[in-house]
């Protein structure tokens, strides 16, 4: 009885030369990539400026008025990533102006999701027109 029987296995070689190839075809889809990780981080900032929107509403019924205080009208912002390890918003939030008929919120990005120098902005009225202002 044979105890030390050759395994068929791989070698270093073969096994490096395979993840080499894979970081190649990783580094020729990334760019393709990027886009639709913007998009889908962007919306991040549509579904907090359309809660923001619907805060502001409700606000307006109850005092005839829109708020420039996101904690008057229950908003609360999520941790940002750039504050700490345990941050999970991508955007600030932040409400422009508010007046008796009026109001405007934006959501800023705070990461540059292409690294291309350009920070994402969204912005919603009180007539709930969600427009993106910068593209990132």
């Amino acid at each position: 009885m044979n105890r030390f029987k050759k395994v068929k296995a791989f070698t270093l070689t073969e096994v490096l030369v395979v993840l080499v190839i894979i970081g190649i075809l990783v580094l020729l889809a990334l760019p393709n990539l990027l886009p639709l990780i913007t998009r889908a981080k962007s919306t991040e900032a549509k579904i907090q400026l359309e809660h923001l929107f619907t805060l502001e509403k409700t606000f307006f019924y109850e005092k005839s008025k829109f708020s420039n205080d996101p904690a008057a009208i229950g908003f609360i912002q999520e941790e940002l990533v750039t504050e700490s390890e345990n941050g999970k918003a991508n955007y600030k939030i932040d409400i422009v102006e508010a007046g008796s008929a009026t109001f405007l919120a934006r959501a800023t990005a705070v990461v540059d999701f292409d690294a291309d120098g350009v920070f994402n902005v969204w912005e919603i009225d009180q007539n709930k027109n969600l427009r993106e202002v910068v593209q990132d």
